[in-house]
């Protein structure tokens, strides 16, 4: 998989102005190194932070910006720094960097790692500055082992430069940062099953309230932010709010840019930065290529697996939280894939949810239970051994493991591709139901789980 910035046949020239998060990358797709970044205006935007502006300052400035959170979940990214507490005297508080990226189909956050590891240091750096934080840990899932290793070695450049340590810049604030990578779960993209893990627990995600602004790693105010989110900060610190809401597209209720991608079989799968706003037909076609030759493009998710799918009429849509949700899904990631017209929906939703079954952290009843019994009906499906009812009791789960049913997101987020894939295409399910099976009521079919 290509992990690139340009446009096609490279096009569109990558600027500062145009392009804050990869500008800086090389061409050859090296890591850019202290010196480099140095060079390219790296740490700029620190010393600026430091200089010229209060911790409430660079809060407000984040807030003003809109930067909203780059992980799936989109929460506005100020507002998550102003409920961290105000007491002076809670001094032990820590800066968690979210770099799991579990979400298949999307590796967005491993390029900024592997490439740009001082671009991500410099925007904790500003973030800790304006949260008071004394110590931060990049939490990285366990399978990027050249992220680990690029990132480890900035964090060396970063501590003999004198901007990580104690006394940073003469300002008297001290900050370090340390590597964790994890054991691999797609859990701990939760941020209190990330904290668990973090602290040696199991990986389960914890109840809120109180959220971990107030009581997060070792019962201190904690927060937690994305890899390509903290990447934003520098940009929005040394070059302002009104240019950095400047970068959408008009209509787009989102600010500033988005690193997108496509997989699948398309011509040019990879990964660009592109403004919020950009149609997703653009990113398909004049980026990705559009599918291969004698393929067809059968339906896309926008943004990983726990995206409900859409249609080829679906690629109008904007790419921004608010344009995908006018056409009935997430933005997640904004990472999309395609599929093809040689693939059977039923067979990769039971891909899909195996996925999502094997990962369930196994806390409540409905995730836990309700994934393997859709694993067993799909595979049934599968197979051609549906029984009559069947399709209406996987309605009857994503229901069931909708949003407020379950104690996280990881049920909600599994179910609807699913959901959204009946919609679209279920002659494909029915077509599993054996002929002679009898109708059996919704919901009445006995599944062993784990059998």
């Amino acid at each position: 998989m290509t992990l690139t910035s340009f446009g096609p046949a490279n096009r569109i020239a990558r600027t500062a102005e145009t392009h804050p998060l990869t500008w800086r990358l090389r061409d050859d797709g090296e890591p850019v190194w202290f010196d480099e970044y140095q060079a390219k205006n790296g740490y700029a935007a620190a010393r600026k932070a430091f200089a010229d502006l209060s911790q409430d300052d660079i809060v407000q400035t984040v807030k003003d910006a809109g930067l909203k959170g780059r992980g799936g979940a989109g929460f506005p990214t100020g507002v998550k720094w102003g409920l961290m507490p105000k007491d002076e005297s809670m001094n032990i508080r820590y800066l968690l960097c979210n770099a799991d990226e579990m979400e298949p189909n999307t590796w967005k956050d491993r390029m900024l790692m592997e490439q740009l590891p001082h671009l991500l240091i410099e925007g904790m750096l500003i973030s800790a500055r304006a949260l008071k934080t004394y110590r931060g840990y990049i939490f990285l899932r366990g399978e990027y082992t050249t992220a680990a290793k690029h990132l480890r070695r900035a964090v060396e450049e970063a501590k003999a430069a004198g901007l990580l340590g104690k006394n940073i810049l003469g300002s008297g604030f001290d900050f370090e940062l340390f590597v964790h990578t994890g054991a691999g779960r797609y859990i701990c993209g939760e941020e209190t099953a990330l904290i668990n893990s973090l602290e040696g627990r199991r990986a389960n995600p914890r109840s809120k309230p109180p959220f971990p602004a107030a009581v997060g790693v070792w019962g201190k105010p904690t927060c937690v932010n994305n890899v390509e989110t903290l990447c934003n900060v520098p940009a929005i610190i040394g070059d302002g709010v009104e240019w950095y809401k400047s970068l959408a597209r008009e209509g787009s209720e989102d600010h500033g840019t988005k690193l997108m991608g496509f997989s699948g079989k398309v011509k040019n799968p990879g990964l660009w930065e592109l403004p919020f706003g950009v149609t997703a037909r653009e990113l398909f076609e004049d980026y990705a290529g559009g599918m291969r030759d004698g393929f067809k493009l059968k339906c896309w998710q926008p943004g990983g697996a726990g995206t409900g799918f859409l249609l080829p009429e679906h690629l109008d849509a904007q790419m921004y939280a608010g344009g995908i949700a006018k056409v009935g899904t997430r933005m997640g990631t904004g990472l999309a894939m395609a599929v093809d017209d040689s693939i059977n929906m039923v067979s990769l939703l039971r891909n899909m949810e195996q996925f999502f079954a094997r990962e369930s952290c196994g806390f409540c009843t409905p995730c836990r239970d309700g994934l393997p019994w859709s694993v067993k009906l799909l595979m049934a499906l599968e197979n051609g051994q549906g029984q009559q009812g069947d399709i209406e009791t996987l309605l009857g789960l994503v229901g069931f493991l909708g949003p407020g049913k379950t104690f996280c997101a990881h049920a909600p987020g599994a179910v609807e591709p699913l959901g959204s894939a009946i919609k679209y295409f279920r002659p494909e399910f029915e077509a599993g139901i054996a002929p002679s099976s009898a109708a059996v009521p919704p919901l009445a079919r006995p599944i062993v789980v784990g059998a």
